[in-house]
Parts: C-alpha cells; structure tokens; sequence
C-alpha cells in the first residue's frame, strides 16, 4: 500500500520522477481529488495549468524554479 500524499508530507521530487505526459524529468507534482497523483515537466505542468486548476487539483511540489 502507498500513501496519500498531502502538502505536508509529499516526498520531494528526484531524477527518478517522470513527466506522466512525455516522460522528461518531472517537476511539478499535482494531488488529484481521487487522492492519486500526476508529475509533469516544467513544460507541461505550463500547459495544463490553468486546466488542472479548474479540476480542482492541489498543487504539491513545484520545483520548476530550481531549473538550473
């Protein structure tokens, strides 16, 4: 069984972490209101953002700003 993640208990983003949409490094991880979860590159988190807003998603992990 896995956790739920949560605001205050997400594991932070690694290299390991994939963007669910194209597979690059994942950067941004969102909660969905089934309590899954979605990790998008900078890219893509971008994109859909104003689109996953409206679903109601909960941004958790935002590491777009540690792009060096």
């Amino acid at each position: 069984m896995t956790p739920t993640l949560s605001p205050t208990t997400y594991e932070p983003l690694t290299a390991f972490d994939r963007c669910d949409r194209c597979g690059a490094q994942g950067r941004v991880r969102v909660l969905l209101l089934s309590g899954s979860d979605l990790v998008f590159c900078g890219h893509h988190a971008r994109e859909y953002d104003a689109k996953l807003r409206d679903l109601g998603v909960e941004i958790v992990a935002d590491e777009t700003a540690d792009i060096s």
